[in-house]
């Protein structure tokens, strides 16, 4: 999990069932977990699979929490979906992101200035490289005093927002929890006169010591603070903002520096008498709520928000992402990121990712082009560096470099497609984006101790590369009786359970499971904001029965029109007995689609048609130009011109 964070939930699985545990305690919380020798295997047990299981569970947790009632939730499951749905109906489920916060951000502790933004914004195009959002950390402010400017590096901060509006991207800046005490400090003073702050147990505001120095800390636990809090990211008052600005809390855990636990002391007084030690899990969840909120109302309620913490709580996933917190540009938290995101994962918080390059330190190059092709499989895709190290730009470490990264960014943003749809199945149906293999194999009991490859939905494996010098992998591959293709060659994968796999520093195996089909873009633009219109295609890849179904949501990507006025298009795609049904997944939806389905590829298809037909609404029938390879059984459907919004049927013979 996050450093920075915590969820009290525990689960647990065998080959028969999966059940959970959320101990709804905000104090400090230790969890012991004890398990007793292994049992003998019991061969009388009906299946191999559980024949295999040898461990029969004799295993004791203890909770410990330093104050607060034992409020406790058991989730009975039986299977891991069931597990995610009961635990939504009392957190919620993950909120549902704009699209452009699943491209690629950049970051660094800190662009310096107006110009920096601009070469850097401009480095992105001249190297052909998508980008969405450009980052501004703690120096972009007038002294570490949030919501405002540094005058003399960010003279016109409008004017730069609107030129990254002109290029169809966007700008996060943070802001932290601890206010510079500053009586001419316009939001300190208001605070202050408010009682906003957090108290000492005598009454007086707490003080402590972080980026500005002396720093006093709002106290989220009071609905009224928080209220306050949202009405400060209005334009009339966070001056020279704009609506493609959108934030970053970090900090809020909340961090104090020279102090015993580098946090704030457990005797702090909140809202309403609270000791910080009863709530210290609760004060990142609630600026976070209130950030998210403020965001929201800036909009007059029509814009979906985005806002990134570092420190969260169970319902965290309801006000947008989470990131792992400072890491090191070493292969050792390259190879931990995988692990601490499948476990957010599976807590409800599905959009989570690690900095990508590593935070503190300088990686060398092979380190940061494996980074980043595993950060291009992780949800948040963020880059980000600390103030000090190397600049680290895509482009700054010689042109085959350069030429993998810009190719695994691309293929991120072939892919928004795909990713936005398991966001939609997250926020609607409470699935993780990010799967521990045992989530989409609970009866493998081969996957249940992997942790270093994982799932995309239920169609996409993923087996980064995670270790130096690297030229092969061993790859388990999930199920019995499923087939695998190489999702980018195409080919079938060999039936055999585990396999070494050759590498080169191109790129990582990538695989796609029988039974998926998987929506794409046909190419990409220089941000999400360019690809309106890019065209789609379909990667279908079929089962041992030739059979597979797959799903596209689509809607403005920014808005909440998909949920108060139905402007969204959600469809199902079908492949049996040598057809593809388009029908509708959702009839409510009114969204009208500007792109169309351009290509379709069939993996495992076993002969070559004599001629493939498109049968239309209102009866219309046309030939539809293929091609077949036999060597690998792909059969390629090109230029199809199809309505991707309505139903058709495309017949294969």
């Amino acid at each position: 999990m996050g450093t920075y964070g915590s969820v009290p939930l525990l689960l647990a699985h065998k080959l028969s069932h999966t059940c959970g545990i959320l101990w709804l305690n905000a104090s400090e919380t230790l969890v012991e977990v004890h398990s007793k020798a292994a049992l003998k295997p019991q061969m009388h047990l009906p299946s191999p699979d559980m024949q295999k299981q040898r461990v029969v569970p004799n295993t004791d947790i203890r909770w410990m929490s330093e104050s607060g009632v034992v409020d406790v939730f058991l989730l009975l499951g039986p299977a891991p979906h069931d597990i995610f749905k009961q635990y939504a109906q009392l957190t919620g489920t993950q909120m549902f992101p704009p699209l452009f916060s699943l491209g690629y951000h950049q970051c660094r502790w800190n662009y310096e200035d107006e110009a920096d933004v601009e070469a850097v914004d401009s480095g992105f195009d001249e190297h052909d490289i998508p980008y969405d959002v450009i980052w501004l950390d703690i120096e972009h402010t007038d002294g570490k005093r949030y919501f405002t400017w540094d005058k003399e590096k960010f003279p016109n901060p409008v004017k730069m927002q609107e030129n990254l509006r002109e290029k169809r991207r966007k700008l996060v800046v943070i802001s932290d929890p601890h206010i510079k005490v500053d009586p001419k400090y316009k939001l300190y003073a208001e605070a202050k006169e408010k009682g906003y702050f957090v108290k000492t147990i005598n009454g007086r505001d707490f003080e402590g010591s972080c980026w500005p120095g002396a720093s006093s800390y709002l106290d989220f636990t009071n609905p009224a603070v928080r209220e306050w809090y949202s009405t400060q990211f209005s334009f009339d008052k966070y001056k020279n903002s704009t609506d493609v600005l959108f934030i970053w809390n970090d900090m809020n855990e909340p961090s104090v520096f020279e102090s015993p636990e580098w946090t704030m002391p457990k005797e702090a007084v909140h809202h309403m008498g609270w000791h910080h030690r009863d709530l210290h899990n609760l004060y990142g969840f609630y600026q976070q709520m209130s950030t998210s909120e403020g965001l929201i109302h800036r909009s007059g309620g029509k814009e979906r928000p985005f806002v990134l913490t570092r420190s969260f709580f169970a319902g965290s996933q309801r006000y947008g992402a989470v990131w792992t917190g400072d890491n090191k540009a070493e292969w050792e938290y390259l190879q931990i990121s995988v692990p601490m995101l499948l476990t957010l994962s599976v807590t409800g918080i599905s959009f989570c990712g690690a900095d990508v390059g590593g935070f503190v330190g300088d990686p060398d190059a092979e380190l940061l082009v494996r980074w980043y092709q595993a950060g291009s499989f992780q949800p948040f895709f963020r880059a980000h560096a600390m103030q000090g190290t190397r600049r680290r730009e895509p482009w700054l470490f010689g042109e085959d470099n350069t030429s993998i990264i810009r190719r695994v960014i691309k293929e991120r943003y072939t892919l928004l497609p795909f990713w936005y749809l398991l966001f939609y199945r997250a926020y609607l149906f409470a699935e993780p984006v990010m799967r521990p293999l045992w989530v989409v194999f609970p009866k493998d009991p081969d996957v249940f101790g992997i942790d270093k490859e994982y799932m995309l939905g239920d169609a996409l494996l993923i087996a980064p590369v995670l270790d130096p010098g690297v030229t092969s992998l061993d790859v388990l591959f999930p199920g019995h009786g499923e087939h695998w293709y190489d999702f980018r060659k195409f080919n079938p994968i060999s039936s055999s359970h585990r396999q070494k796999v050759d590498v080169t520093l191109k790129e990582i195996p990538v695989y796609q499971r029988g039974g998926s089909i998987i929506p794409m873009h046909t190419m990409t633009g220089r941000s999400t904001g360019w690809m309106d219109e890019s065209p789609y295609e379909l990667r279908i890849a079929l089962d041992r029965k030739g059979a597979a179904v797959g799903e596209v949501y689509l809607d403005d990507g920014h808005s909440f029109q998909y949920l108060h006025q139905h402007m969204f298009c959600y469809r199902r795609f079908t492949f049996t007995k040598n057809v593809l049904y388009s029908s509708s997944a959702d009839k409510a939806g009114c969204y009208p689609v500007r792109s169309a389905l351009e290509n379709v590829h069939i993996m495992g298809f076993k002969k070559s048609p004599s001629e493939v037909i498109v049968h239309q609404p209102g009866g219309g029938k046309r030939k539809l130009n293929y091609s077949y390879n036999k060597v690998l059984c792909v059969l390629s459907l090109e230029n199809l011109s199809l309505d991707i919004s309505v139903d058709w049927e495309i017949h294969i013979k």
